[in-house]
């Protein structure tokens, strides 16, 4: 199901002064694909997909999934769309009253299926987060992995079109974090699901999402895929978050190392990213030799998308008289290269 919300706006009241949580947002976000919304404390994003998933009304903006218009709803008619909605949080809100089972049950009790089809319906959803043999455990007995996995199993019972995704990896190590990423694309594919993910983790986008839109102080900055943003990001706050990224090794083996490994705490006027196979020519060689520059490299890396895309990053300096530095650029920019100030902006 394809959502398209348009000049959204909500606004708070807070300590006397009013804070617009969501200022004039527009966003088209495909089916069937996981779409990233990302952005830091404070910036808007639980707000966003409060509105997004109708659990909030805008103060202006329309909100459409598909073709139909859904901000401006009726309460059945609300309630009838709820029931194709998933949602999963960071804190899971699991009932611990019940077994795993009874908490994916819950939905379907109360849209009134027969007992018979919600065993059946449960012990599907078991099966397809891979924990067919905790339906009967207290959820207090769950690891944080398994409690996420109940669920996104009861997010999922009502057979929805569209799974929201709050920073529900947040209170997860790395470890059981890649192991849910894995879960929700595998997911995704299965159900032919529109996964919105709500995130302040630049690796959550990484790692799942196809497309991203980051958020600062209530409003859309930059859009794009994930390649595109990763490779050129046009942003501040984007280039801040891919400057503190940790590594694909970290999430996948809970080593703390971080991707971008500085060798030099000095220095490094211009960062440049290579996509694909440009990670492996020879590109910085090749401009050293053809014009009379040289460069000091600082730090370096490689990032592993969730397309397999590799997208290389290196922080140099490049020393020599200014046109020559300007023609070497040229040269980098040609081969493919994003060159930036590492401050910020393109060089």
């Amino acid at each position: 199901m394809e959502i398209k919300i348009q000049n959204l706006a909500r606004s708070y009241v807070q300590d006397q002064k009013t804070v617009e949580a969501v200022n004039d947002v527009s966003l088209n976000i495909p089916s069937n694909t996981i779409y990233g919304i990302i952005g830091k404390s404070g910036a808007g994003k639980s707000t966003l997909v409060r509105l997004i998933s109708l659990l909030e009304k805008p103060d202006s903006g329309t909100i459409f999934y598909d073709d139909k218009r859904v901000d401006n709803l009726n309460k059945k008619e609300l309630i009838n769309q709820h029931r194709r909605i998933g949602m999963i949080f960071q804190n899971f809100n699991l009932f611990y009253s019940r077994s795993a089972a009874k908490n994916i049950a819950y939905p379907l009790e109360i849209c009134g299926v027969p007992k018979k089809e919600i065993d059946q319906h449960v012990k599907e959803m078991l099966e397809l987060v891979g924990l067919s043999d905790k339906g009967n455990a207290p959820i207090s007995t769950l690891s944080g992995g398994q409690k996420q996995r109940i669920a996104i199993a009861r997010a999922l019972a009502n057979k929805p079109d569209i799974l929201f995704c709050d920073e529900a990896t947040s209170a997860l190590d790395p470890q059981t974090t890649q192991s849910i990423l894995e879960l929700i694309k595998d997911i995704q594919k299965k159900m032919n699901l529109t996964v919105v993910m709500i995130t302040h983790q630049m690796e959550v986008v990484r790692d799942a999402c196809k497309q991203v839109a980051v958020l600062d102080n209530g409003r859309i900055v930059e859009t794009g895929t994930v390649t595109k943003i990763f490779t050129n990001p046009k942003s501040a706050v984007t280039r801040d978050f891919l400057s503190h990224l940790s590594s694909n090794s970290e999430q996948k083996a809970f080593e703390k190392s971080p991707e971008i490994v500085r060798w030099s705490d000095a220095g490094g006027e211009y960062t440049l990213r290579f996509a694909g196979e440009k990670t492996g020519e020879p590109v910085i060689s090749n401009a050293a030799k053809k014009f009379d520059v040289e460069f000091n490299i600082r730090a370096g890396g490689i990032q592993t998308l969730s397309n397999s895309k590799n997208i290389g990053t290196l922080i140099v300096d490049i020393n020599g008289k200014k046109a020559e530095v300007q023609k070497a650029i040229e040269y980098i920019k040609k081969a493919g290269v994003t060159v930036e100030l590492t401050d910020g902006g393109s060089k």
